[in-house]
């Protein structure tokens, strides 16, 4: 039975198991966000010699995530569908944790010449960086104005998708954890 948190690649160690082993093409669906596999269906042939079959099986986690920064380093890393935490929720957290640990990566991948705290300000740039503006009627007391408006929830998906993909570099989420751990602790 492979058994982890949603979206960390359960259904497709299996199907790289079945390729290796089998020559045999997938035998279960994956895709880039969670749930995708929604139950324990029938047992997967791997190997041959020896006789081998697993089973996949949904992401689990805790009920109960120790904080709001906890829920949104899984968010981060796609274990929860980034509409039920918020693009542009998931976006600032990133962001912040970005500038926090000093890579701005996400300055030049974007050309936005400098860090900026704002995320307002980024998916602002980024939107319109990328096209991802609306026209947007305004009604005003002497008339309509049509104006451009920057699609911030397209340019935070962007922006997640850029960070998930690795194009902002390495980035470890839980620095702090680590390196407040005993060094004897951090090396088991």
């Amino acid at each position: 039975m492979v058994v982890g948190v949603p979206n960390v690649g359960k259904s497709s160690l299996i199907n790289s198991l079945r390729r290796q082993h089998l020559r045999k093409g997938k035998a279960t669906r994956v895709g880039g966000e969670p749930g995708i596999t929604r139950a324990v269906m029938s047992r997967i042939q791997v190997c041959e010699r020896p006789l081998t079959f697993l089973l996949d099986t949904p992401g689990v986690l805790d009920p109960r995530i120790e904080s709001v920064e906890t829920g949104l380093k899984l968010a981060l890393c796609g274990t929860v569908l980034d509409h039920l935490v918020g693009e542009e929720t998931l976006a600032d957290y990133l962001l912040y944790t970005l500038n926090r640990h000093q890579l701005f990566g996400y300055t030049q991948q974007y050309g936005l010449g400098e860090a900026c705290d704002d995320i307002a300000s980024v998916l602002k740039r980024v939107a319109v960086k990328l096209g991802k503006t609306q026209k947007v009627k305004v009604l005003t007391g002497t008339g309509d104005v049509n104006v451009i408006q920057p699609n911030y929830t397209a340019a935070a998906r962007d922006f997640l998708r850029t960070f998930r993909s690795g194009l902002l570099g390495p980035v470890m989420l839980d620095r702090e954890v680590l390196q407040s751990m005993p060094l004897s602790q951090a090396d088991q």
